[in-house]
């Protein structure tokens, strides 16, 4: 049981400018702050990739906070994407080469025959990848533009220790005394669209913050951070609820920062700072191979409050909310860590997990009533940490703002490329939904006709909740608002239903009455 809930917290080149040319319409041309750029037509929508929104943080500017991009002369070429963060676990990603410190770029997806000024609706996706791993690439934005007329935008930010690195005399560079480096990336990026949004057609006054995994953590964290206050306008969290993806406190922070930098051979600490600036990139990531980032930190003066407690308390950032998770989150992590698992294995790590409860555990989750170890371990894992606390996450929002939860349950769903495991069945887990919303490059096969069917009622859901701030859709089913009675949509190939059972089917009611144990 311990080396899943290990697995669950560790899993959460520029082009070059070009002189001006005559306009294209298969090229269009967008004038943002810092100069021209020089997008592409694909697949009925217009995108300009690569996009810097930061400048570069290598050299003396590794681990500090971001600052804006240089202007350039000229009209940039924007048909290639940037290579991904430095990745401190790399899985997923099909080409280990395209890397690069020099990574902070973003992708801009709109409608065909988009204009400025026309005040669409804005969608920011922020990857997951438990903070230390993924790319915004891998997130295409152009069906869901072009099916929901919003521009679209997905980010690269800082991962690992690179991006969070709560070390103090590291943090005593920053008036915020913070290292929370890729939390600031996210922010910059928000300012970024401030600022140019409009270029592209969209409205800054109308912009959605979404991520999934430690994405819909960092969403968490958007929300609760003073200095995101206005940046944005609604939240959508998939897979990732703010009571389960807890910060650390500062303390922590630090003294996982100094195991780290101990690893890297930076352990003096008049010297630690300049020591890890001087130190290469591999070199950084053999050091946190067995040291996992636990990502931002909270306790400082950029996240002053963990998130959860902020929300609980009514002291955050107050936007409509659209959360939810998948049907069997975690078969995703268990066959990650433990594909063939024994009956008797199962057992003991439940009651070496839950001690005095063990054998009520057992009794709710027996392997006969699911068909096998793997299944039934996923089924208590997923009720016991996404589910239930995707309820009580939500509890805390509908309280305050109008919010809307929902159940992705596809019993075909593809899984993540490179993750089957022959004779597991990894349906509805851990990022099954992600190929319906994006042009996910990531799926270990295409959507069937049925699915996209499914797919396109779910980018229309999630669009009228950008464009509106509630998931209204004309001729779709009516997506209820989570309140007392714990409502929740349930997306599937056959249909969407409103379902007040949610709670009752993940039994939750028992899970409220363990201690939680947050990731």
């Amino acid at each position: 049981m311990l080396s899943v809930l290990a697995a669950l917290a560790a899993l959460l080149a520029p082009a070059v400018p070009a002189a001006a040319a005559p306009r294209d319409p298969a090229r269009p041309v967008v004038a943002v702050a810092q100069g021209a750029l020089r997008g592409r037509v694909h697949d009925g929508a217009q995108e300009f990739l690569g996009v810097p929104y930061a400048g570069a943080p290598v050299g003396d500017f590794r681990l500090r906070a971001p600052v804006e991009p240089r202007p350039w002369r000229g009209v940039r070429e924007a048909d290639r994407q940037a290579p991904a963060c430095l990745q401190f676990s790399p899985f997923g990603l099909r080409d280990p080469l395209a890397v690069s410190e020099d990574c902070l770029y973003l992708d801009v997806y709109r409608p065909q025959g988009a204009r400025a000024g026309e005040r669409l609706p804005v969608i920011l996706w922020m990857h997951g990848g438990a903070y230390s791993q993924g790319t915004g690439a891998q997130f295409g934005g152009r069906t869901m533009a072009a099916l929901t007329n919003s521009v679209v935008i997905s980010i690269n930010y800082r991962l690992g220790q690179l991006g969070y690195l709560g070390l103090p005399e590291l943090a005593g560079e920053d008036p915020r005394r913070s290292g929370s480096f890729g939390l600031m990336d996210q922010i910059e990026a928000l300012h970024w669209i401030r600022r140019n949004a409009a270029a592209f057609g969209g409205n800054p006054g109308n912009v959605t913050v979404s991520g999934q995994s430690a994405g819909s953590g960092s969403v968490c964290a958007l929300l609760a951070a003073p200095a995101a206050a206005g940046l944005f306008h609604r939240a959508v969290l998939q897979s990732g609820p703010c009571t389960l993806l807890r910060t650390p406190d500062a303390a922590r922070a630090a003294a996982e920062a100094r195991a780290f930098a101990a690893r890297a051979g930076c352990a003096d600490p008049g010297a630690v700072v300049a020591c890890l600036r001087a130190a290469t990139g591999p070199a950084l990531v053999d050091a946190a191979r067995t040291l996992p980032t636990s990502g931002p930190a909270s306790g400082d003066g950029l996240l002053p409050r963990d998130p959860a407690a902020a929300i609980a308390a009514g002291a955050w950032n107050k936007v409509p909310v659209l959360i939810g998770s998948t049907r069997s989150e975690a078969r995703f992590f268990v066959a990650l860590t433990q594909p063939r698992l024994t009956e008797q294995e199962y057992a003991r790590q439940v009651l070496d997990t839950y001690g005095a409860a063990g054998p009520e555990v057992l009794a709710r989750y027996p392997v006969a009533a699911h068909g096998s170890p793997y299944l039934a371990l996923s089924a208590l894992m997923t009720d016991s940490t996404f589910a239930c606390q995707t309820a009580r996450t939500t509890g805390l929002f509908a309280r305050q703002v109008p919010t809307y939860a929902y159940e992705f349950d596809d019993p075909d769903s593809p899984t993540l490329a490179g993750a089957q495991v022959p004779g597991l069945d990894e349906s509805n887990a851990h990022s099954a939904e992600l190929a319906y919303l994006y042009d996910f490059t990531m799926g270990d096969r295409p959507l069937t006709a049925v699915q996209n069917a499914l797919a396109t009622r779910m980018k229309r859901y999630w669009g009228a909740f950008a464009r509106y701030g509630t998931p209204a859709v004309r001729g779709q089913t009516p997506w209820p608002a989570a309140g007392p009675n714990g409502a929740v949509l349930t997306l599937g190939p056959a249909g969407s239903r409103p379902d007040q059972g949610f709670a009752t089917e993940h039994r939750c009611a028992f899970w409220r009455t363990q201690p939680d144990r947050p990731l």
